[in-house]
C-alpha cells in the first residue's frame, strides 16, 4: 500500500485503499463502497533507544520515580518518556496508579522485545572486539536480603581480581521478584528461597536457611523456649515487607499455616528495622537466624521456637536455560560454581579455614 500524495498543482489528496481504490479529498473520487481506512500505525520512524531504554528501566523498578532517581533525571521527564513512546507505539504500555503498576499486553511484548534488544545491544562489544584478554561487562546478580554464603563471597573476590574490567551489580529483593526476574529474562540469575525446585528453571540446592519466631527483651513471652505456635496466634506482628502479598518467602507459609499476623502492627522491606520493632517490643515477627544471631546472643532477642524447633527453607541458586549469558556472566557463574565444588572437597582439605583459602585457585 502506497503512501498518501498530494498531487502538484492540485488541493486533492490521494488516499489508497485496501484492494487498488483511491479516495480523492477535494471531489476528484470518493471511496469505494464497503472499504474502511486501515487503523492507525505505530510510528515507527520516531522510536529511539532512548525511549526504549527508558521503558526497560520503568518496568524493572516498577515505579516511575524510582526510574528517574536510577536514570539521574527528574520524575517529569520520565513520565514524559513513557507518554512520548506511546504515542510513538499507537496504545497504552503501563496501567498504572497509586497502588498498582501492570503492564499492558501490549507493554508485555514491548517488553520482552526490549530485554533481547538490550542484551544484544550489550553483548556488541564482545563480539566486535579482536582481544578478548581483558573481559569487560556487566553481571547483574538478584539475591534475598542478608544472605550468608560464603561461596558467594569468594566468587565476587576472585571475579573482581581476575577480570577488574567486569562491573558487578547485586540487587536485593524477595524471592518471588527473583524468580519473576529470571524466569523473565531480566536477570541472568539469582539466589532465593523455595519451598520446591521450580519447573523451567535451573535450580540448584544451596543450603537450609534457618528462621525463628522472635521477640524482644521486653516481651512477656521473652525467656520461654518452644512456645506451640497457637499461643502466638493473636500476638502482634512485625512483617518483613518482601514477606507478604504472596511472596515466595517461606515466613508467609508458616504464619499462614499457624494463624500468625492476624494483627500486624509493624513491617519493613529492611530486616534492621524489623529488628529494631521486635526488639522494642512492638510485637514478635519471623527472621533468619544467621542474621540476627548477634542479637540473639547478647539477648536483645529471644527465640520463641527455640533450640531444635527452627523453621527452615532452602536457599537456591536458580537461572533460565532459555537465556543466553555473555561472556562477564558465564564467567561469574563458573568461579561461583568452582567455589562451590571446593566446598565440598573432602574435609581433611577444607576443614582449617586457613587451608582451605590457600587452597582456592588465585587471581
Amino acid at each position: 500500500m502506497g503512501s498518501p500524495s498530494l498531487t502538484r498543482g492540485s488541493s486533492c489528496v490521494a488516499i489508497p485503499f485496501r484492494g487498488g481504490g483511491t479516495a480523492v479529498r477535494g471531489g476528484v473520487q470518493a471511496r469505494p463502497k464497503g472499504e474502511f481506512v486501515t487503523a492507525k500505525r505505530p510510528k515507527l520512524h520516531h522510536l529511539n533507544w532512548n525511549l526504549l531504554h527508558t521503558f526497560l528501566v520503568i518496568v524493572e523498578e516498577r515505579s516511575i520515580t524510582r526510574a528517574a532517581d536510577r536514570l539521574l533525571v527528574r520524575q517529569p521527564s520520565v513520565s514524559a518518556a513513557l507518554q512520548r513512546l506511546e504515542e510513538t507505539l499507537g496504545g497504552q504500555l503501563v496501567q498504572r496508579d497509586s497502588r498498582r503498576f501492570v503492564l499492558t499486553k501490549r507493554g508485555e511484548l514491548l517488553h520482552k522485545e526490549c530485554v533481547d534488544i538490550y542484551r544484544s545491544v550489550a553483548r556488541i562489544g564482545e563480539k566486535l572486539s579482536e582481544e578478548h584478554d581483558e573481559l569487560t561487562g556487566l553481571v547483574r546478580v538478584q539475591l534475598i536480603t542478608h544472605m550468608v554464603l560464603p561461596a558467594f563471597d569468594r566468587a565476587l573476590s576472585l571475579m573482581s581480581r581476575r577480570h577488574p574490567g567486569v562491573t558487578v551489580r547485586v540487587e536485593v529483593a524477595s524471592s518471588q521478584d527473583i524468580v519473576r526476574s529470571v524466569s523473565q529474562r531480566l536477570s541472568p540469575f539469582g539466589f532465593c528461597l523455595l519451598p520446591n525446585p521450580l519447573a523451567g528453571l535451573n535450580c540448584r540446592h544451596l543450603l537450609r536457611e534457618e528462621f525463628g519466631i522472635l521477640c524482644g527483651r521486653d516481651h512477656a513471652l521473652h525467656g520461654r523456649a518452644g512456645v506451640p505456635l497457637h499461643e502466638l496466634a493473636d500476638e502482634p506482628f512485625i512483617a518483613l515487607a518482601c514477606g507478604q502479598d504472596g511472596a515466595l518467602e517461606p515466613m508467609v507459609s508458616l504464619r499462614e499455616g499457624a494463624g500468625l499476623g492476624s494483627r500486624t502492627v509493624g513491617a519493613s522491606p529492611n530486616l534492621e528495622e524489623v529488628a529494631r520493632m521486635i526488639a522494642a517490643g512492638m510485637g514478635i515477627g519471623i527472621l533468619p537466624l544467621a542474621s540476627v544471631q548477634d542479637a540473639i546472643d547478647t539477648g536483645t532477642l529471644w527465640n520463641l521456637s527455640g533450640a531444635g524447633g527452627e523453621l527452615g527453607a532452602d536457599l537456591y541458586f536458580v537461572s533460565s536455560p532459555a537465556m543466553g549469558l555473555s561472556a562477564a556472566e558465564l564467567a561469574f557463574q563458573r568461579l561461583f560454581e568452582d567455589m562451590l565444588e571446593a566446598e565440598s572437597a573432602p574435609p581433611e582439605i577444607i576443614d582449617n579455614p586457613l587451608i582451605a583459602g590457600l587452597a582456592l585457585p588465585l587471581a
